[in-house]
């Protein structure tokens, strides 16, 4: 007999109802993602602000602040240093994602190939240590390398091979190669280990199956491992692309130790913004920059997605 005139439930309260653990469980992890992530966005209107702090008072200096519109978007756009910022931070960006994840695939591969569990976890261990080094740490570790009258490479190898000592903190034309290497030795170890997990979850037959079909090293490694970790390729690459118009001001500004005649190739838009705000202490347009990053890296990464879902709809985030 049915029963006449029970609503029936609707499609998320059915689930909610059925997976009341589960979303118990979640509620803690979206509660954190809530404040961090979504509440602060609420500051953003300060990069459409004069803003000035009020009796010590964030909400109250925000609604009593002048609104100027896109006056602070004008202040990025308007510098003479404008193109210089933006093409190192695109530029520099687009090195750390090919070679970090080319390297770092051919890490994950290498250790993958080692037999002694022992020497692979030491491999392992070394590589990832850098990523928990600090800044402040590398700087002093670049610093012990290239310093003009004490480094390493001026004193010792120079030396030894009878070439002049070079002055590194005022010479541009080697910087870029100095910021891709150091990028790297700090973040390569923490790529290489998420590779290796992918590539240490497929399915061992498959190997077996290429063996006794005769394939080689190499054609193992082209024909399946790197198919079958190319999801994770994708994701990491599409987390790189929506923090392309961001840099780490740690690497910019502390590693160059601020030199002003390395400002045209180690200067991005946050070590511009950042020192036009200890000079200046405009807070709006210092918010108008990160919002500007923050959405452009937004549709950068909704474009990029787009794109691989034409390619291969599976691969997609969303």
């Amino acid at each position: 007999m049915m029963n006449i005139g029970v609503p029936k439930m609707s499609g998320f309260w059915y689930e909610l109802k059925k997976n009341k653990a589960l979303f118990l469980m979640l509620l803690p992890g979206a509660l954190v993602l809530f404040l961090y992530n979504y509440l602060p966005m609420f500051g953003s209107i300060v990069a459409f602000k004069n803003f000035y702090f009020s009796d010590g008072n964030f909400i109250i200096s925000l609604f009593k602040s002048e609104w100027v519109g896109l006056k602070n978007f004008e202040f990025l756009f308007r510098s003479p240093d404008a193109y210089t910022i933006i093409r190192n931070t695109l530029l520099y960006n687009l090195a750390f994602i090919f070679s970090c994840t080319v390297i770092a695939i051919a890490f994950a591969i290498m250790l993958n190939e080692i037999f002694s569990r022992k020497l692979a976890k030491f491999y392992q261990s070394a590589m990832f240590l850098p990523y928990f080094l600090s800044w402040i740490v590398f700087t002093y570790l670049v610093y012990a390398y290239i310093s003009p009258d004490k480094g390493f490479i001026n004193m010792t190898i120079f030396k030894f091979f009878g070439i002049p000592p070079v002055s590194w903190y005022n010479e541009t034309r080697y910087w870029p190669l100095i910021i891709v290497l150091v990028n790297g030795w700090k973040w390569i170890g923490n790529n290489c280990i998420i590779y290796l997990a992918s590539i240490m979850a497929i399915d061992q037959e498959l190997y077996e199956a290429a063996r006794i079909d005769g394939a080689g090293r190499w054609h193992q490694i082209t024909h399946i491992t790197l198919p079958q970790i190319m999801p994770v390729i994708i994701v990491m690459f599409l987390v790189f692309v929506g923090r392309i118009f961001n840099t780490d001001l740690g690497l910019f500004f502390l590693v160059p130790r601020n030199s002003g005649l390395l400002y045209p190739v180690t200067q991005t838009i946050d070590v511009y913004v950042y020192n036009t705000l200890i000079r200046m202490g405009d807070i709006g347009m210092s918010s108008a920059a990160a919002l500007y990053q923050s959405v452009v890296g937004f549709i950068t990464i909704v474009l990029a997605n787009l794109a691989v879902k034409k390619i291969d709809p599976e691969s997609s985030i969303f």
